[in-house]
């Protein structure tokens, strides 16, 4: 991290963000559409106000998606769902309609049922209606 141009610095360290119930970020082009693939599809509990949606995710974080005319999908993965059985999520997706990733590169292969298999964890990605990445990820 960098100072301010022209800021002395007073101090090395910081005490302020260690409570802070930090959340993460991201955009969708459709607030309507994600309302429908995260609350429909996924089941993920959500509130919704006048600069976006808020994600209530399992152990108490929060992801907030908002609304960006200009927005581009993000090239990495952005949410991840662990999950006990890889199988299982996969088929759930599917069932769902949902359309897994296929990946064919040198060090990034997923089978037919679009899961990669090791090494590391199990993972499976797809992608919600405004192109950004999801998984589902199965550590052994």
């Amino acid at each position: 991290m960098t100072a301010k141009a022209g800021a002395t610095p007073t101090r090395k360290t910081s005490s302020m963000f260690k409570d802070a119930k930090a959340f993460s970020t991201f955009s969708v082009n459709d607030l309507q559409k994600a309302k429908e693939c995260y609350g429909k599809t996924l089941r993920l509990e959500m509130s919704e106000n006048a600069e976006g949606l808020k994600l209530n995710l399992a152990g108490g974080n929060t992801m907030f998606l908002y609304p960006k005319p200009n927005h581009t999908p993000a090239s990495f993965t952005v949410l991840n769902f662990p999950v006990d059985d890889i199988e299982e999520a996969v088929d759930e997706l599917t069932r769902l309609g949902v359309r897994l990733e296929e990946y064919n590169q040198p060090d990034l292969k997923t089978d037919e049922k679009g899961i990669m298999r090791g090494p590391g964890p199990q993972i499976a990605w797809f992608k919600d209606p405004a192109g950004n990445i999801l998984s589902v990820i199965e550590e052994a």
